[in-house]
């Protein structure tokens, strides 16, 4: 009886050893690639013409297929071991997610449109809401099923804008679109700062309704009140952040080809290769097994503090790219 319980003892520690092998697999982040390299590679592959937008819209599609094909696949709506245990790939997905979400918006309703009263593109129109489907969802649909179909009504449009003969699909490569975008790209950026400069605790002066003394909202807040994210987020903020940044400078470096001639007019493209350095100081190798949350200047390091200041800069950096493309 004895032997056959230390057999049963030995196959369930064998099958944890096994499970944390897999877990540590799959939690490896996926590369970075060059997007432009990436986009001609495609426009060879299909024999079509690389055209203004072709960049971007590639690198979407790729970082929306790296979320899927990466090792372990999509892990965010699994319900099984070792995935239903992991926390901080899924985060890492969640943050891409939510800048690919952003920029298939963008594409739906600034990028593929001459103007307002412009009609959208039907690809577009399809792929966008694919995308808006709940990260976690399993079943029937499931978020990996929906998004690809999102990533196959991306590949029509691609195709089509390559296509010299569809005229009614096209890329606007213009200062207004591109600003557009960076400002939805500002807020994500700043709403992550936040929560990360909040893994330490922080007395947060209300701020709300500064400026204008007419300013209302809808309930009252205090004028003083305490942030601090909780202690079992904050590896889970880290890498929402790390997999957001992730996927933003990949975008970015795909509008830098795409949109040169707009930031050379504007002088703007330094400030852009700015912004992209910052990122990637953010994608550097994390040496530590844990991210550690040690308290301002004590001995012990806070990881999130430190990403806290190299996306803060960014998004600094952004907000003087938005003013700069606002300029005549």
């Amino acid at each position: 009886m004895s032997q056959h319980k230390g057999k049963i003892i030995g196959a369930l520690v064998l099958l944890l050893i096994v499970f944390y092998a897999i877990a540590v697999y799959w939690s490896t982040e996926p590369g970075r690639f060059n997007v432009v390299t990436n986009a001609k590679e495609v426009a060879q592959a299909r024999n079509e013409k690389m055209v203004t937008g072709y960049t971007t819209t590639s690198t979407l599609i790729t970082v929306a297929s790296t979320l899927l094909e990466k090792p372990g696949g999509y892990l965010s709506n699994d319900v099984m071991p070792p995935s239903v245990i992991m926390d901080d790939m899924p985060a890492w997905e969640y943050g891409a997610l939510e800048m690919v979400r952003d920029l298939a918006l963008s594409m739906r309703k600034d990028f593929s449109r001459s103007q307002s009263q412009s009609t959208e593109h039907e690809a577009l129109k399809k792929a966008q809401p694919q995308f808006n489907i709940s990260s976690e969802a399993w079943a029937w649909p499931s978020a990996e099923g929906e998004y690809q179909k999102g990533i196959d009504y991306l590949v029509v449009y691609r195709a089509q804008i390559s296509n010299e003969h569809e005229r009614d699909s096209q890329f606007y490569s213009r200062a207004d679109n591109l600003r557009s975008w960076l400002k939805e790209a500002e807020k994500r950026l700043g709403s992550l700062s936040q929560r990360l400069s909040a893994s330490v605790g922080q007395d947060k002066v209300n701020t709300d309704l500064a400026g204008n003394s007419s300013n209302t909202q809808a309930t009252y807040s205090p004028l003083q009140q305490q942030v601090r994210t909780s202690w079992w987020e904050i590896d889970d903020v880290f890498y929402e952040s790390r997999g957001a940044t992730w996927a933003l400078l990949h975008f970015l470096q795909a509008v830098e080809y795409d949109f040169a001639d707009v930031l050379e007019k504007k002088n703007a493209r330094v400030s852009l290769q700015q912004i992209i350095r910052e990122l990637e100081a953010t994608q550097e190798t994390v040496w530590s097994p844990i991210i550690l949350n040690g308290n301002g200047f004590g001995f012990v390091a806070n990881h999130s503090l430190v990403m806290a200041n190299y996306i803060s800069r960014a998004n600094a950096a952004l907000i003087e790219l938005s003013e700069l493309l606002a300029q005549g």
